[in-house]
């Protein structure tokens, strides 16, 4: 994974973030809506230019669709060279016992240390198995792996908030699954 890093030096490499309806360019230390009763989210884009920033992947990280893929493929297949392989069975599993992270009042994902894991496909209204996992950033990204059906897949957009959580998340499963 050579060119995933918590800075970039050249801005040339970086795709514009673009957040709003319709989307414009976004500025620094912008807030965007995202759940009713929130404040919304505050980005900073100009902070991945910044060596200093905080090292944080929940803030700041940036990287290419293919050093994420290695990664995925990594963990999918027990964690070498980057992770134990009980730290990648842990990652793509769920660590939160009978709890459920709600999306779209829809109680069928559980949380490993990776991200989401998928419970019960019936009551998402999925058509990815049973154990897929999947996570997105506020940025525009958004991944999942379908073990069974043996599919990764990767979206790396530059549309805060859509590109993670939006319409276009749904459009690309359907067309990837057919349905």
């Amino acid at each position: 994974m050579r060119d995933t890093a918590f800075s970039v030096v050249d801005p040339a490499r970086l795709a514009v973030p673009v957040s709003g309806a319709p989307q414009r360019r976004m500025r620094d230390l912008e807030i965007v809506p995202f759940a009713p009763g929130t404040a919304g989210i505050r980005f900073s884009p100009s902070r991945i230019f910044n060596s200093q920033s905080f090292a944080s992947g929940g803030a700041g990280m940036a990287g290419t669709a293919g050093d994420f893929l290695k990664f995925l493929a990594a963990v999918q297949s027990g964690g070498a060279p980057i992770l134990q392989s009980t730290s990648a069975r842990q990652m793509m599993s769920n660590q939160i016992g009978a709890l459920r992270i709600t999306t779209e009042e829809k109680p069928a994902w559980g949380f490993g240390f990776g991200g989401a894991v998928l419970m019960d496909a019936a009551l998402a209204g999925t058509p990815q198995a049973v154990g897929t996992w999947k996570w997105g950033g506020v940025y525009g990204h958004h991944w999942y792996v379908d073990p069974v059906n043996r599919l990764t897949v990767i979206a790396t957009t530059n549309t805060a908030i859509e590109g993670m959580a939006g319409g276009f998340v749904g459009q690309l499963m359907a067309a990837v699954y057919g349905s």
